[in-house]
């Protein structure tokens, strides 16, 4: 279920990697790359590879705001095709709910969903690879941040950015790219606005424009056709946070019946329970090795109802209890 996604989102990973003093070369050879797929921005590379990439080129410059450095470049234009749809949607919420239903064509691996109350709307976001990424999730949160800002200029003004992580040293480089409340150890990734601003008239969209491109994307080959199972985890991710990724609203995102999603995780050769027990085990660490959030906040953020219920299943999984895994400072 490895997903893929164009190399060019990691337009600008050279450069950023030299100027913070590593060698792009080595760390390249190291992920098994080539310069010549990075120039390339429609090749195909594994997420997890890309992830993996952004990880070890965080760790080799010291530097844990890689990934923003890398989105602080970035232009809706790297986006591709795409960014001409998104470009001329009617409003801002055309254009997120644009980028979530072509979002196979740039990152298959990328979870998004749109929750609105009414008056606040969270834009949750989730690169969903073997494990959680600072890396990733901050430069996709942060070409997210610059998409809105695209559509709506000067009008843009969110309440705030999330991050399930723990803050960095610095938080400068936040605060230039994020100019609204940052809120680090949250429940989830995405962004808090409000409802109104989503529905505020692009001035710049031409709907026989947006016609066209839509015809040409429809016509385009994607990254990897996603597979039910994919979508599924995805959704989970997005889910189980908010205690609401059972297979009845999972399937009921994805539109379609709990039963037609069971017959194709068949087909898979999964199953609901199968894929929620392996994210949270694939979340359960990440978030254990936290040590800023408490373990009774772990247990709620993968959807269990009491710290003890957790620890069983924890112990059940890992063979030590959480409090345990993190005295000993075991990684996973």
């Amino acid at each position: 279920m490895n997903g893929m996604m164009r190399a060019a989102v990691l337009t600008n990973f050279l450069d950023v990697a030299r100027d913070l003093g590593g060698n792009p070369a080595e760390l390249l050879r190291e992920a098994r790359l080539s310069r010549a797929v990075l120039e390339n921005p429609d090749q195909r590379i594994a997420s997890d590879t890309a992830v993996a990439l952004l990880e070890a080129a965080a760790q080799a410059t010291a530097c844990d705001t890689f990934g923003l450095r890398m989105a602080e470049s970035r232009q809706l234009s790297h986006m591709g095709v795409v960014s001409l749809l998104i470009t001329h949607q009617p409003t801002l919420r055309d254009a997120l709910v644009t980028t979530i239903q072509y979002r196979h064509l740039l990152n298959s691996s990328l979870a998004m969903r749109i929750e609105d109350d009414g008056e606040w709307v969270n834009v949750r976001e989730e690169v969903v690879t073997d494990r959680p990424s600072r890396q990733a999730t901050e430069l996709a949160l942060a070409v997210l941040f610059r998409l809105c800002a695209a559509v709506l200029n000067t009008r843009w003004r969110p309440y705030s950015v999330n991050f399930t992580h723990s803050a960095p040293r610095d938080l400068a480089l936040h605060r230039r790219l994020f100019p609204c409340r940052l809120e680090f150890e949250s429940d989830f990734n995405g962004i808090v606005c409000r409802a109104v601003d989503l529905d505020t008239p692009n001035p710049a969209a031409d709907p026989g424009m947006a016609r066209c491109v839509r015809q040409l994307l429809e016509a385009m080959p994607t990254l990897n056709d996603p597979s039910t199972a994919m979508e599924v985890r995805k959704a989970i991710y997005l889910m189980l946070p908010a205690g609401r990724a059972n297979s009845i609203c999972v399937a009921e995102g994805m539109g379609l019946s709990v039963r037609s999603m069971q017959r194709a995780l068949d087909s898979a050769g999964t199953s609901f329970s199968e894929l929620l027990h392996q994210v949270r085990a694939e979340l359960a660490s990440y978030y254990v090795e936290n040590k800023n959030l408490e373990l009774g906040r772990v247990a709620g953020l993968l959807g269990y109802g009491s710290h003890a219920a957790f620890t069983r299943w924890f112990v059940s999984q890992f063979g030590k209890s959480p409090s345990q895994w993190r005295s000993r400072g075991i990684r996973g």
